[in-house]
């Protein structure tokens, strides 16, 4: 028998289930690491609008192949994974396209369908991305989030020699940021209103840091990239304001991309967008390529992971670690669940 978690609006319980046995194209994985973002949070309060109860979560994870499905031939017993948790129709236009991201039917692992909270795994092995063995666990159950970041920085296709701005330097943003110059921008900055969030930037090699409650966005674009200001301004916050910030100094004919999810109506003037012709873009999870871009990046040392761990719980203290976020939001940037400990 094996523990996994059932998340229920504002309580976690623990379930005694068997020890799944993979189906032929399917691999067991022993789940070593989970990392928490804030979907998951949401999810807990019963604010997650997609999200059916009980729900199993865990969608940022990292394990070991234990067993093999008797059709898998490319994955082998012991290798470190990562799972891709998209579960998609491969039929609908996006998906015929090879857009499965947007798919008409989009389910994702941990809210519309069974996530990875537990000791054991049985993923199928197309969902099963390896890692390198020297890459650790915490590394490992990381690069979902960072594949968010990858995805939403190849929106503009090819960033190198580009000076870039990144509004918002939460995990996401400081993800975006470090795969932007990882990527080849020749400058970026971050903005926040959190010091602890721009030193957190500035350890991972940012360019430029710059808290926003005391120096004015337009006026800080104006220092860090001269008049003809930043060519990207990735919106990583997710708000009004920021988003407000981004058109009103964005300089003419440039670009902004939306990597953040509003959580509500945004009202943004879009008569200055249409005035200095804003390309303003979007972007909606990752695709398997960008896995591997951020694999790459990783073992490049361009992207570095750890500065951004704040703690670890153990798989008994589940619901503690979600109590300890929405305590410590301000000051918290990534929290990892440590599945057999």
């Amino acid at each position: 028998m094996l523990q996994e978690i059932m998340v229920k609006p504002g309580k976690i319980e623990f379930q005694e289930v068997e020890i799944p046995q993979p189906g032929e194209n399917q691999v067991l994985v022993k789940i070593m690491k989970i990392g928490i973002c804030g979907s998951d949070i949401h999810v807990y309060h019963g604010e997650h609008p997609f999200t059916s109860y009980p729900v199993t979560q865990g969608h940022e994870v990292s394990g070991e192949i234990v067993k093999l499905g008797e059709k898998v031939r490319d994955l082998y017993v012991g290798q470190k994974v990562t799972i891709e948790p998209q579960v998609y129709c491969g039929e609908c236009y996006p998906c015929r396209h090879g857009k499965y991201n947007l798919c008409e039917e989009l389910k994702v692992m941990g809210f519309q369908t069974t996530g990875t909270a537990s000791e054991y795994f049985a993923a199928d092995a197309s969902k099963v991305t390896p890692i390198p063995q020297e890459m650790s666990y915490d590394e490992g159950a990381m690069i979902e989030p960072l594949a968010v970041a990858v995805h939403g920085v190849k929106q503009v296709g090819d960033v190198r020699g580009m000076k870039i701005a990144v509004l918002g330097a939460g995990p996401i943003g400081n993800l975006v940021a470090q795969t932007a110059k990882g990527m080849g921008a020749e400058k970026v900055m971050i903005t926040d209103i959190s010091d602890l969030r721009l030193k957190k930037a500035e350890e991972c090699g940012i360019h430029v840091c710059v808290n926003t409650r005391d120096k004015d966005f337009g006026e800080a674009m104006l220092e860090a990239f001269g008049p003809d200001k930043a060519d990207v301004i990735y919106d990583c916050a997710g708000n009004n304001t920021t988003m407000g910030q981004a058109i009103k100094y964005a300089r003419k004919g440039s670009i902004i991309v939306l990597v953040a999810v509003f959580a509500g109506m945004a009202q943004i003037d879009l008569a200055v967008a249409n005035d200095h012709e804003l390309d303003i873009k979007s972007t909606m999870m990752y695709r398997h390529e960008d896995y591997l871009d951020a694999i790459r990046l990783v073992q490049e040392k361009k992207v570095h992971l750890s500065p951004l761990i704040s703690r670890s719980f153990a798989f008994k203290d589940y619901q503690k670690a979600y109590e300890y976020i929405d305590e410590n939001r301000e000051t918290t940037m990534k929290v990892l669940i440590n599945v057999q400990e």
